[in-house]
């Protein structure tokens, strides 16, 4: 049970480390806490009050997998034009903008929110599709690709 602990210790830190845990509902971030709890006091010697924190922590876990429906492969969505305006939005671009301004824009805002610099995965995640859905939008209508 020790090992065991000890794992799930370096779970959760790796967890807060890569900044997987902004992305947990606060249900998950107390089942891992109550897990981190239980498994400190497992390894210190005391199972009676770990056990039953590692046990509820793991069977909450289960059972939120056991709810997620089963992912099925789905076709390329085909952009709407309310993602085309929810990218420009994102970006600061105007509908008029071309390639070389949405690259530019796409530029200005991915140094300030990459992961790198203290931003997170989703955000530069988001900023990144937004300027392959413009770019990919442009190439498709036949508009100048810019630079």
């Amino acid at each position: 049970m020790g090992l065991f602990a000890l794992l799930l210790i370096g779970l959760a830190g790796w967890l807060i480390w890569t900044g997987r845990l902004q992305r947990m509902s606060a249900k998950d971030g107390m089942a891992l806490g109550a897990a981190l709890v239980g498994a400190v006091m497992t390894a210190k010697g005391k199972p009676l009050v770990g056990a039953p924190l590692l046990i509820g922590a793991t069977l909450f876990f289960f059972a939120q997998g056991q709810k997620a429906k089963p992912a099925t492969p789905k076709a390329r969505p085909t952009p709407l034009s309310d993602d085309i305006v929810k990218a420009r939005a994102l970006l600061g671009v105007g509908a008029d903008a071309d390639a070389g301004e949405i690259r530019a824009a796409h530029r200005r805002l991915i140094a300030s929110v990459h992961p790198d610099r203290g931003g997170t995965e989703a955000l530069a995640a988001q900023i990144n599709a937004a300027r392959d859905l413009l770019l990919a939008q442009q190439a498709e209508s036949g508009q100048s690709p810019g630079r």
